[in-house]
C-alpha cells in the first residue's frame, strides 16, 4: 500500500482543437496537481536516478551475438519496464518499488546500454525488439504488459506491431514514430544534464565502462533513420495502448503523439501536468498512480490528499 500524499487528480474530457477523430478517442488531460504548487517549475529539474530494489532474480541471456541483462521484481501478471536511449533500468527503480508487490516486473538493460554488451550488428529497434523476445521466452513469460520510455516506448508500439500475441498492453511514455518528430535538445539543460549523467552511469555499469563514444555512436546513428513507424502499422494495433507525455517534453513533438492516439484504434492520450521527458523522477506518485489506473484497465482517476493507492486497484 503506498500513499499518495498531496495530489489532487482530476480527469478531463478530449480537448476539441485536435479534432473529431481525436476527439472520439478516450482523451485525458491532467490540468493541474496541487503539491507542486510551491515548485512552480517541476519539469526543469533532473532529480537523482533512483537504485534498483533488491531483486528476485538477475543474469544476462545471449541475445543477437550480444549478452542482454535482466532482473526480476515480485510475482504476478508479468510488466516488462523499457528504458529510454542512454539509460538504464534503475531509472525505473521508484515504480519498481510500486509495482513489485503485487505485479512480476522485468527491467531490461536495452542492448549495449547500462548492464548489457552492445554486440557487433548494427543498432535498431527491430533487434532491441528481438533481444526483448529472447529474454521474455527465457523467462517463460507468454504475454506482457509494456511500459516504455521514449525508445523504450517505441519498443512497446513496435512490439504490438510485430508481436501482438506476446504483449497485453502498452503504456507508451513519450515516444515517437520518426525521426523528424523528435526537438532540438541541445539548448534544454535537463537534457544535456541526463546526457551527462548517463555518460557517468555507463561508466558504473557497463561490462565494457570505456566504449561509451561506440554507444553514442551506435544510437546517434539509428536515430538518424529511425525509428520508422507507418500510419498502416498504427492502424493496425489492437493492442489497448496509453500514449503518454509529460507537459513540457523538451524531446518529442506533440503532434506526433496526439497523431498515433488519432490512429492507433484502442488508444488513449494522457498529458501528465508539470513535467517533462522524465515525469518518473520529477514526479514519480503521479507517475506511478496513472501506471497502476493504466494496469487496473481504468481511466486515470481522482486522488484527494487522503486517498491510499495500491498495485491492486487504481484510486477511485
Amino acid at each position: 500500500m503506498m500513499s499518495f500524499k498531496g495530489y489532487d487528480w482530476h480527469s478531463f474530457l478530449p480537448d476539441p482543437r485536435i479534432g473529431l477523430r481525436a476527439a472520439l478517442l478516450p482523451l485525458l488531460l491532467l490540468i493541474t496537481s496541487s503539491a507542486l504548487a510551491e515548485n512552480t517549475q517541476p519539469w526543469l529539474t533532473l532529480p537523482p536516478t533512483p537504485t534498483l530494489p533488491q531483486s528476485e532474480q538477475q543474469g544476462y541471456i545471449d541475445s543477437n551475438h550480444s549478452r542482454i541483462w535482466y532482473s526480476e521484481f515480485g510475482e504476478g501478471q508479468p510488466v516488462v519496464l523499457l528504458h529510454g536511449g542512454f539509460a538504464n533500468a534503475d531509472y525505473f527503480g521508484n515504480l519498481i518499488r510500486t509495482l513489485a508487490t503485487h505485479y512480476r516486473v522485468i527491467a531490461i538493460d536495452s542492448r549495449g546500454q547500462g548492464r548489457s554488451d552492445l554486440g557487433s550488428e548494427a543498432l535498431t529497434y527491430t533487434l532491441m525488439e528481438s533481444d526483448i523476445i529472447h529474454v521474455m521466452d527465457h523467462l517463460n513469460i507468454q504475454k506482457a504488459v509494456v511500459i516504455g520510455w521514449s525508445d523504450g516506448a517505441i519498443l512497446g508500439l513496435k512490439l504490438a506491431i510485430d508481436h501482438p500475441d506476446r504483449l497485453t498492453r502498452v503504456f507508451a511514455f513519450a515516444a515517437n514514430t520518426r525521426p523528424n518528430a523528435i526537438k532540438d535538445t541541445s539548448k534544454s539543460a535537463v537534457f544535456n544534464e541526463f546526457l551527462k549523467r548517463t555518460q557517468q552511469e555507463y561508466k558504473n555499469l557497463s561490462p565494457t565502462p570505456h566504449s561509451f563514444p561506440a554507444l553514442r555512436n551506435a544510437i546517434t546513428r539509428m536515430w538518424r533513420t529511425q525509428p520508422d513507424i507507418t500510419q498502416a502499422q498504427l492502424m493496425s494495433i489492437q493492442t489497448p495502448v496509453w500514449i503518454v507525455d509529460g507537459q513540457y517534453d523538451e524531446a518529442v513533438q506533440r503532434q506526433n503523439q496526439v497523431l498515433m492516439a488519432q490512429t492507433i484504434p484502442a488508444a488513449t492520450l494522457l498529458i501528465i501536468p508539470n513535467t517533462s521527458h522524465f515525469a518518473f523522477l520529477q514526479n514519480p506518485p503521479l507517475f506511478d498512480c496513472y501506471v497502476l489506473a493504466f494496469l487496473a484497465e481504468k481511466l486515470p482517476a481522482t486522488c484527494t490528499p487522503k486517498t491510499q493507492a495500491s498495485a491492486t486497484e487504481a484510486p477511485q
